[in-house]
């Protein structure tokens, strides 16, 4: 089983993406984190993403295919900030069906604009470990000196602002199309963490049977 984890930056896609990992044994490719090592050898990525811009289509369908097949994962994947747009969608559906799979689910996270700069504005990164905290709702350990985390430069609000933007004007159109391929589901992102796991258990198991 392959799946989509939609919403907004902040919205808990990654929380819940770990959680369903540690349950059911899927992969969990997390494009931000991906993008952001790509970032360290190649410049001209890291100035899109500290811009608050995607990366072309073009270049991220390439990046995601390579990972994907130096590392053989083709189904029981769940895909965290990919695809973002039309265009990516259509192309990995292609390339998944050359592999003889698919996409089985898409969940969308939904939580309002205010929020997500909220919670987005408070994120940190240890600049020792790459580590990201939350200084809301995911505080570091005691041994890590608050002083020394970051905030990083798509994390302040004018980058969430244009982030957002692109977030809504592509989202729409995608999930519109994966309505047509695959189930859809959305829920309501300010629960709580344990109440949004056990519903996207509920949905995941049923379509397991």
């Amino acid at each position: 089983m392959n799946i989509i984890l939609c919403g907004p930056q902040g919205s808990g896609k990654g929380t819940q993406a770990r959680l369903l990992c540690d349950k059911f044994g899927f992969f969990y490719f997390e494009s931000g984190a991906y993008l952001r090592r790509i970032a360290n050898e190649h410049p001209e990525v890291k100035a899109i993403m500290d811009s608050g811009k995607l990366v072309p289509d073009k270049e991220m369908t390439s990046y995601l295919t390579a990972f994907l097949d130096r590392e053989y994962l083709y189904d029981d994947v769940i895909f965290d900030g990919f695809p973002r747009t039309l265009e990516q969608y259509n192309f990995l559906k292609n390339w998944l069906t050359d592999k003889n799979v698919k996409i089985d689910l898409c969940i969308v996270l939904e939580i309002p604009k205010d929020e997500t700069i909220k919670r987005l504005s408070a994120r940190r990164q240890d600049p020792k470990t790459g580590k990201i905290y939350n200084l809301i709702t995911d505080l570091p350990p005691a041994d890590v000196d608050l002083n020394s985390l970051i905030q990083r430069d798509d994390d302040k609000p004018e980058s969430i602002e244009k982030r957002l933007q692109l977030y809504s004007a592509k989202t729409a159109v995608l999930i519109e199309e994966l309505e047509k391929d695959s189930k859809v589901v959305r829920i309501d992102g300010l629960k709580s963490i344990n109440d949004i796991h056990a519903e996207i258990v509920t949905i995941v198991e049923s379509l397991l049977k």
